[in-house]
């Protein structure tokens, strides 16, 4: 699979608009490493903002893809550093989940046999920000999306937090976090 367990990897997810991408772009640059960014979003972008059920598997293989790529580059350095995720196959799962009422069994069995270190998991508290790709600017439904993640990490294994407050307080509590990974 390719999948280095020397790199310490730490997702950030959340419902959109929650300052995940900014999130991942300032630990990175504060650790001096890589942050992974969202597939979908280039996609997208590329192919237009429509898209169907078996376009979100597509989409799913190619962040493990490029996950995986970043991981395998990280794990060269030496030591082996830190790996900032924008998005993992939580998101992938809820994405179609909420859209299409189902999940691929290819992204089911790959949460099962893939591991992290650490969620970061953004609130809805930030204000939405509109663009092209984003579908859900109602406060309610972004909520609705939030609980549902925080459901996910309460009945997983891994650690995680919740990141809220302003971008400078998001950054000062992840960073904290991460430390206190790093440590451990």
């Amino acid at each position: 699979m390719g999948f280095s367990s020397m790199v310490k990897r730490v997702v950030v997810l959340g419902p959109e608009s929650t300052g995940k991408s900014t999130l991942c772009e300032q630990l990175a640059s504060h650790f001096n490493t890589s942050w992974v960014p969202e597939f979908a979003r280039d996609y997208l972008l590329q192919r237009g903002a429509r898209y169907n059920y078996d376009d979100l598997l597509y989409i799913a293989q190619q962040q493990i893809k490029l996950e995986d790529q970043y991981a395998e580059k990280l794990a060269e350095c030496n030591p082996p550093t830190l790996l900032f995720i924008d998005t993992d196959l939580y998101v992938m799962k809820v994405w179609c989940e909420y859209v299409f009422g189902k999940c691929h069994s290819w992204i089911l069995d790959q949460i099962a046999i893939r591991s992290y270190d650490l969620y970061l998991l953004c609130d809805t508290d930030l204000p939405w920000m509109k663009d092209e790709l984003r579908e859900y600017p109602d406060l309610k439904s972004r909520r609705e999306l939030y609980y549902i993640y925080k459901d996910i990490m309460l009945n997983q294994p891994i650690p995680w937090i919740n990141i809220s407050g302003s971008y400078e307080h998001r950054l000062a509590k992840a960073v904290k976090v991460v430390d206190d990974l790093l440590i451990n």
